[in-house]
């Protein structure tokens, strides 16, 4: 009673085809795909970026630190 078979999977994707027509699921598997694809296409090149790039450079200002006190602004 836990798992699905496969003909309850089918019967399910007769239902989902007669409610949005194969037509409108064609179109949503292939914008589905290139985004998929794009996405891939984006992890590949943002990885290669991070390769090439080098390190950021931490700079000191100083040595000190700024102690300062936050006032409210008050709203005329």
């Amino acid at each position: 009673m836990g798992s699905l078979s496969i003909w309850h999977w089918l019967i399910v994707l007769v239902v989902v085809a007669m409610i949005f027509g194969t037509k409108k699921l064609r179109n949503i598997g292939g914008d589905l795909g290139g985004a998929v694809k794009g996405f891939k296409e984006g992890m590949k090149d943002a990885s290669g970026d991070r390769a090439d790039a080098e390190p950021p450079v931490q700079q000191r200002v100083g040595g000190d630190t700024i102690d300062v006190q936050a006032k409210e602004k008050t709203h005329s």
